[in-house]
């Protein structure tokens, strides 16, 4: 198909019109061809920047894992959460879960939402949501947790209070008795 109508005498169509006469289009192509600039190469265009994540999804927290055939010493500090298999020896404070798998240990305090111990922990978890204590899992230290679950075969040695998420202590008298 042709975009302009060629001439039987080969001159172009603007060579046949009178001077100052605009040639009426043929066919509508013709026109949509005219006002088309030339094609040339577009420059490469940059990725537009991500938006923002929607407050729904910054509750989706990622995972972190230490593999079984690890060992760690540190500080863990973050809003995600942690599956250790390995051995990690340190502080953990996150604002997801952490879970200790079978034939994983833990030294050091633990401080986030659910706390799963598959392992052995040797420290104390502080301000669970909830603590569960599985039928492989051992804890040496103290538990301060929300809701507690106890597995048949678990062992622990420390101080245990839960229940109480949100609530103050009671008063204790001189003689270390809860006040009336």
């Amino acid at each position: 198909m042709a975009l302009w109508k060629d001439s039987p005498t080969g001159s172009s169509p603007a060579a046949t019109n009178p001077p100052g006469t605009a040639q009426a289009p043929h066919h509508p192509r013709e026109t949509e061809r005219t006002n088309v600039a030339p094609l040339t190469p577009e420059p490469p265009r940059r990725a537009a920047p991500a938006p923002a994540p929607a407050p729904a999804a910054r509750q989706q927290h990622a995972e972190s894992h230490i593999a079984a055939d690890l060992t760690i010493e540190g500080k863990i500090v973050g809003s995600g959460h942690i599956r250790i298999a390995g051995r990690f020896k340190g502080d953990v404070q996150v604002d997801g879960n952490v879970s200790l798998e079978a034939g994983a240990r833990l030294e050091g305090h633990v401080k986030a939402s659910v706390v799963s111990v598959g392992g052995e922990l040797i420290g104390n978890i502080e301000n669970a949501k909830r603590v569960e204590l599985l039928e492989t899992g051992v804890i040496n230290g103290d538990v301060k947790a929300g809701q507690l679950t106890v597995a048949a075969g678990s062992r622990m040695r420390g101080q245990v209070e839960f229940g109480y998420e949100g609530e103050p202590r009671a008063k204790t008298d001189s003689k270390g008795f809860g006040s009336a």
